[in-house]
């Protein structure tokens, strides 16, 4: 049983233009030529497209089935069709961008619908990981383009033959519940205080590199959590202390859900940075590169 993709795109010209005449017509064909091929058709999937009984032709529950999905058919044909020609043309098929939790997704919506712009063949897709894990995506090959935090990951940008840009800074402060025993405490809060309660941390989804810690002092109970939005959630039911980039409570400090504490140290900035791999550019991820080269982030509170 073969189906051929010129019998399907006749299926749907005879439907789009009303009768096996008009469209013989179209394709400068005999009629007879038409229903010889749909003739051919019905023989090779041995069921009848086409009720012939009456005065016109019409297509049978199965002739009807097989319409439908050939369509989707010949539109998925058509699009590979493009998207390889786009690719030859140095478009990507897919570009992997790995964004650090630091980034929430949001940021990249306008990022995205600018690209969407360009009317690309290229797919996007997003992951996210943690501290050393997002450069790790990078440097295995799981991840064509990095947004996120630099941390101290510049000592092997030659070694890995990494472009990296800053392009903006991400303010991390030590903030508790008013529930919590520190939020009454006499500030500033010095690093013994802070060992006396448990901490709230994001773990590191590093699978090879060493992983990293933030903003925990030695001896302290910690609760591990997957991600900054949890680690937020955490702090605010009083689960725990710790840093939070000021760009995720703003609104709930505001709100007098957490409270922003100082410490011996103040606060902490954080690098925020976008990377790639160095020698493999497609014209997608050129895009972005120099779209983010125009980009400010710039996560602080007002002052």
């Amino acid at each position: 049983m073969t189906i051929n993709l010129d019998s399907l795109a006749l299926l749907e010209l005879i439907e789009a233009r009303g009768s096996f005449a008009a469209a013989a017509v179209a394709l400068n064909k005999a009629p007879s030529a038409i229903t010889y091929q749909l003739r051919q058709l019905e023989d090779s999937l041995d069921v009848l497209i086409y009720d012939r009984s009456g005065h016109k032709a019409k297509l049978t529950p199965a002739g009807k089935a097989l319409l439908e999905e050939g369509r989707k058919l010949l539109e998925s044909t058509d699009a590979l069709t493009k998207r390889v020609k786009a690719v030859a043309s140095g478009w990507e098929a897919e570009l992997r961008i790995v964004l650090d939790s630091v980034v929430p997704f949001e940021k990249a919506i306008p990022w995205i619908q600018a690209f969407d712009a360009l009317e690309s063949p290229t797919r996007l897709r997003f992951s996210s990981e943690v501290l050393s894990g997002t450069w790790e995506a990078l440097y295995s090959g799981r991840a064509d383009l990095l947004i996120g935090s630099r941390l101290d990951q510049n000592q092997f940008a030659s070694a890995t033959g990494l472009h990296i840009q800053s392009f903006g800074q991400s303010l991390f402060v030590f903030a508790v519940a008013p529930s919590h025993p520190l939020a009454n405490a006499e500030e500033p809060l010095c690093i013994d205080t802070i060992r006396q309660y448990r901490a709230v941390a994001v773990g590191d989804t590093s699978r090879n590199f060493k992983p990293l810690t933030f903003g925990l002092q030695s001896g302290q109970a910690v609760l591990t959590v997957p991600n900054l939005q949890a680690k937020v959630k955490a702090q605010l039911a009083g689960l725990g202390c710790g840093w939070l980039p000021w760009n995720l409570i703003e609104q709930e400090v505001a709100n007098g859900e957490l409270l922003v504490k100082k410490t011996e140290d103040s606060t902490r900035q954080s690098s925020l940075c976008f990377a790639w791999q160095r020698g493999s550019q497609g014209k997608a991820l050129d895009w972005w590169t120099q779209h983010l080269a125009t980009v400010q982030l710039n996560f602080q509170p007002p002052q």
